[in-house]
């Protein structure tokens, strides 16, 4: 079966989907409380400066309860997580084992496969929540600043274009890094001094490259989001409205801006996770070999 990143995901999800569903909840039901809080907040400030210090102290226990709720979800991310590693691990050994792979080769596989696990523990709820995060944001600026929400579209489809693009050079700079992460083991092993010092030489520049392209997409990302809290300011003082309303609008630009932001580091994630997916397979193979392992 040819390898791929996507069927590794599907089969790690089929496999796994108890654990994954009782985690993704708790991943929606975070999200929700975040889309939720600039509102309560916003109800807060209004309370706060009216005196009603009773009442405004009901914004303690939605902070403590959003917390509380992620704190949670953490706990049971690592449990499931590193039962879930485990078991990959295994079937990667095994299939290695069949193919004759070096022990070093099967090394570095075992290491670069934890980057599915990272999928759905770190990078699948990243997406989830920027996804939800961005609709959700412009979608409550709606019934506050329309014209504010939409402009925020509109940063969306100038910044949609350029992706494929960013992600066809993501690409080839995980292709590069893969490659020598692979061979690591054996370089350190039977390589000279030279071969040695070239090799990181060579990983720490493609790794700073990596960094300089999620730090030109950050401030290209944060320079196009200042327009639009501009934006919101001047309409803000025009309407004069009170505190508690700006203070929810622009929390929920703030929400829009940070998601937006997030963009780069996952398309960097998902380069990696595919180059890494047509290296490793991680498919369960049911021999005699994948049984001793266990």
């Amino acid at each position: 079966m040819q390898k791929s990143a996507f069927k590794t995901l599907i089969f790690i999800a089929l496999k796994h989907y108890k654990k994954l569903i009782f985690t993704f909840s708790l991943v929606i039901l975070e999200n929700l409380a975040f889309m939720l809080y600039p509102i309560f907040g916003g109800f807060a400030v209004n309370k706060i400066l009216a005196g009603e210090a009773k009442i405004a102290i009901i914004y303690i226990f939605v902070i403590f309860g959003i917390w509380f709720l992620g704190a949670i979800r953490r706990k049971i991310d690592t449990y499931a997580f590193s039962k879930i590693y485990a078991n990959l691990a295994v079937n990667i050994i095994s299939n290695e084992r069949n193919a004759n792979a070096s022990v070093s080769q099967t090394s570095a596989r075992v290491a670069l496969s934890r980057e599915f696990i990272n999928f759905f523990e770190h990078s699948f709820p990243m997406l989830f929540t920027s996804v939800v995060s961005i609709l959700g944001s412009v979608f409550m600026l709606y019934f506050y600043e329309p014209i504010v929400a939409s402009f925020c579209l509109i940063i969306i489809a100038v910044l949609a274009p350029f992706l494929p693009r960013y992600i066809r050079k993501n690409d080839r700079f995980y292709l590069k890094l893969n490659n020598r992460n692979e061979n690591e083991v054996n370089l350190i092993e039977k390589g000279s001094p030279v071969a040695v010092s070239r090799h990181y030489d060579l990983l720490s520049r493609i790794r700073i490259a990596i960094s300089n392209r999620e730090a030109i997409g950050y401030l290209i990302v944060g320079s196009i989001c200042a327009l639009a809290f501009s934006l919101a300011a001047y309409l803000l003082a025009v309407k004069q409205t009170d505190a508690g309303y700006i203070f929810t609008v622009m929390n929920y630009i703030w929400t829009f801006a940070i998601s937006l932001d997030d963009a780069p580091r996952l398309i960097e994630e998902f380069s990696q996770l595919k180059d890494i997916g047509k290296r490793v397979n991680a498919l369960e193979n049911d021999d005699k070999n994948s049984d001793e392992i266990r």
